[in-house]
């Protein structure tokens, strides 16, 4: 399969948006995508079992360094998910990807230029990026 850009995958949402070109259509259709895709974790979790969760309180021990406690943090996952809900998950996390460049379309945002940005933004802050 061929390399795509941020911005050849935009093209294609905005030229195929059509049905749902209001703004308000279209964050309804992002945020049912969203949920789809907790939907998806949910049934990996109890319809197929291929993963579980064990969630348990984070303990965060005073002597480690922010970086260091990535290596302790938990993600409270255990097991892989399978292909047959691989492909479910890649799809829904597909359908949000759709949504969110086409709310770039309509607004007149460039995709691309917000994945760098946000890159930046990640890159510059690090670890105290979402602390």
């Amino acid at each position: 399969m061929a390399e795509i850009s941020e911005g050849t995958f935009q093209n294609a949402v905005t030229e195929y948006l059509i049905r749902h070109r209001s703004i308000l259509d279209v964050q309804s259709k992002l945020a049912e995508a969203v949920a789809r895709i907790n939907r998806a974790v949910a049934k990996s979790v109890t319809n197929c079992g291929c993963i579980s969760i064990h969630a348990a309180r984070q303990r965060f021990p005073a002597d480690l360094s922010m970086t260091e406690l990535r290596d302790v943090m938990q993600t409270h996952l255990n097991g892989a998910v399978c292909e047959r809900c691989r492909e479910v998950l890649e799809t829904e996390i597909g359908m949000a990807l759709f949504y969110m460049a086409a709310t770039c379309s309509l607004l007149n945002l460039d995709f691309g230029e917000v994945l760098r940005k946000e890159h930046g933004r990640t890159v510059s802050l690090g670890v105290f990026r979402l602390t």
